[in-house]
C-alpha cells in the first residue's frame, strides 16, 4: 500500500502507530510534515502538501490517539 497527501486517516494511523507517545496537539507542522513523508508507505510527492492537508492529518491522528 502507498500512502499519498490524500490518504489522511491512514497517514493519521501510520503516524499514531509509529509515534505513539508524540503530543499531536502541539506538533509543529514542520515535524508532521517530516514524520510523514519518511513513512515507509509514503509515495507521494512532499511539495504537494499545505496546510489544510497537514492540519486534517494532526486531526486524524488526535482523533486516533483517543
Amino acid at each position: 500500500m502507498t500512502l499519498k497527501w490524500s490518504d489522511t486517516l491512514d497517514i493519521a494511523l501510520e503516524l499514531a502507530e509509529k509515534y505513539p507517545n508524540e503530543d499531536v496537539q502541539y506538533i509543529r507542522f514542520t515535524d508532521l510534515h517530516r514524520y510523514i513523508t519518511e513513512l515507509e508507505e509514503f509515495d507521494d510527492d512532499p511539495e504537494k502538501s499545505n496546510e489544510k492537508i497537514l492540519e486534517a492529518i494532526q486531526m486524524a491522528w488526535l482523533d486516533e490517539m483517543d
